[in-house]
Formats: C-alpha cells, sequence, structure tokens
C-alpha cells in the first residue's frame, strides 16, 4: 500500500485529501492549521475529514523543526503532498519521503508563483489560470510539472468563484495524476522561471482604491479582494467605505474627476479614465446600504472620489 503524509488546508485540502482516500493511499498524518480567532472561515475543514476517517491530525506552528521532522521520518512515507498548507516545507522535510513530495499550486505554472495566486491573476485582469501538481523544491513553486488543468475566469468573477473553479480543478488533477505517480510510471517537466512571475502576500490595505485608476483596473481589484476577502475600500463622504461587487459598463461620464453619482436606483462611479463602473453593493460606514437610502440621507449630487 501507498503510505502518504499529508500537509493540507481550505477546500482544495479537503477534495485533494479525498481523491488520496478514494485512491485507498495509506495517510499516515495530516498535517493542517488551527483556525485563527477572527478569520472567516467559509471553506471546508480539513480536519473533520480527516477525523471521518480516524487519521491522526496535527497543527504544529512549525513543521520544519528537527522533532517534527523525525516524526515524519518515522512514519516513512512514500509521498508528501502539499495542498493549500500556508507554511513552506524545508529541505529536511522534502528529502523525507521516497518517492517525493508534491505540492498543488493554484495557477498554470510558471505564471502567478508565490502567495494568493488567484487573487493576484484577477487584478491583472486574466482571463484564465489553473491548478498545477508539482514536484517540492526549496525555491517556492519552481519544481518540475506533474499535470495542471486550466479554468476560465470570467469578466465579473470573483476570487471565491474563481477558487470554486479551482478547487475543482485541483481535484481533476491529482486525480488524473495519482496512478501514475502510484505506479511510478509519472513524467514530469521542469519549469521555465525566466517566464513566469512571483507575488507574495496581500494585506487588507492593499484593497484600497486609487480612483486615479482605469474603471476596469478597479474592477479587477473589487472582485479580486470581494468577501470573503477583506473588500476594496474607499473613503465616501468621510466615512469608510467598502465596494463589495461592481461591474464595468463602459460609458463615459461628464464628470471630470472621480466621482460617485446615485439617483436613487444605482450606484455609479466614474473612474480616472472617465469610464463607469455600475456598484452592485456598497457597504458604507459598516452597513449595506441601498441606493434609495443613500440618496435620502446624501442627495442626489455627486460625491467626490479620493
Amino acid at each position: 500500500m501507498t503510505r502518504a503524509v499529508v500537509f493540507a488546508y481550505h477546500d482544495v485540502g479537503v477534495r485533494c485529501l479525498s481523491v488520496l482516500l478514494d485512491a485507498g493511499v495509506e495517510v499516515a498524518l495530516v498535517v493542517t492549521h488551527t483556525d485563527a480567532p477572527g478569520d472567516i472561515i467559509w471553506f471546508d475543514s480539513v480536519a473533520q475529514l480527516a477525523a471521518r476517517y480516524d487519521i491522526p491530525t496535527v497543527t504544529p506552528d512549525d513543521p520544519n523543526t528537527p522533532e517534527f521532522v523525525e516524526k515524519i521520518r518515522a512514519l516513512a512515507p512514500d509521498f508528501l503532498f502539499s495542498f493549500y498548507y500556508k507554511l513552506m516545507l524545508k529541505a529536511p522535510l522534502l528529502a523525507l519521503p521516497k518517492r517525493g513530495a508534491l505540492n498543488m499550486h493554484g495557477s498554470l505554472l510558471p505564471q502567478y508563483r508565490g502567495r494568493v495566486p488567484v487573487n493576484w491573476a484577477i487584478i491583472h485582469g486574466e482571463r484564465e489560470t489553473g491548478a498545477t501538481l508539482h514536484y517540492m523544491t526549496e525555491k517556492p513553486d519552481a519544481g518540475q510539472i506533474v499535470d495542471r488543468q486550466a479554468v476560465p475566469i470570467l469578466r465579473d468573477d470573483t476570487a471565491a468563484e474563481v477558487m470554486r473553479k479551482l478547487t475543482c480543478a485541483a481535484e481533476v488533477t491529482l486525480h488524473r495524476a495519482l496512478p501514475d505517480l502510484i505506479s511510478g510510471t509519472a513524467t514530469a517537466s521542469a519549469q521555465d522561471l525566466t517566464q513566469g512571475s512571483y507575488f507574495g502576500a496581500r494585506r487588507p490595505e492593499h484593497g484600497r482604491i486609487d480612483w486615479s485608476q482605469p474603471a476596469q483596473s478597479i474592477h479587477n481589484l473589487i472582485r479580486a479582494v470581494a468577501p470573503p476577502y477583506p473588500g476594496a475600500h474607499t473613503t465616501l463622504a468621510g466615512k469608510p467605505a467598502r465596494l463589495l461587487r461592481s461591474r464595468v459598463v463602459g460609458t463615459q461620464a461628464a464628470v471630470a474627476s472621480p466621482a460617485l453619482l446615485c439617483d436613487g436606483k444605482a450606484f455609479h462611479a466614474v473612474c480616472g479614465d472617465g469610464g463607469m463602473l455600475r456598484i452592485l453593493e456598497l457597504e458604507l460606514d459598516g452597513q449595506i446600504i441601498a441606493p434609495a437610502d443613500f440618496v435620502q440621507h446624501y442627495g442626489r449630487h455627486s460625491i467626490p472620489l479620493i
């Protein structure tokens, strides 16, 4: 029987762990994360799935300590898998499995190596992304590619919607590749990192809208960080505001500088290029506000956006 140690989190972790279990892989240990206090947990639990199959589960703060490496060594895994696990696994761990350490990454490598690849792909206006199964090296997301599966990014997709597609793509990719990995007949191809890109993590403050940007760029930011992510934010009428859903309407406005317009039926934002966004969901001072209520409180005049 093939034995694996699995580092996993999030929906991708749940679905890929499910693939291993369905294939009869002996999962000797699941390594996952404790949900942080205050986090919005909008995805399934790897720990709960492991518990249903009586698989031992641990949540180390650092999986690379000598003590933990020895714990994994004692399990003598054939494979080590990482499925949306948050922490980097270092060389001593990667050297342990007899038949390789593999990671499922949320982009079409070598593009969008690094952190939060779905969010970055949407910010940059990509129309396609995917899941890539690759061997792990000390350099992030740089190892040989075993298989990958593309998914479309529609022009108004949010990051959460793309993540649902990517989860399916990850499941399909692993399911397709696993028999050859187990049999030892899987092939892999080297990445040309000069043709790729690497991006770091994003923080909530990166979601502040620069209204001098074109409408399409602002729309991309809004959908890339829409809930359950922190949201694109600005200041409106002196109050904090989040723009949670938008659509480019493609018309020019007779307003010289960025401004919010509301006629009681809909919100529109004029952007730096004169392009217009229809704001489909607006949160003002912590509360969702409807166009009619906005007009009642602030009138029908345009409000500058800075």
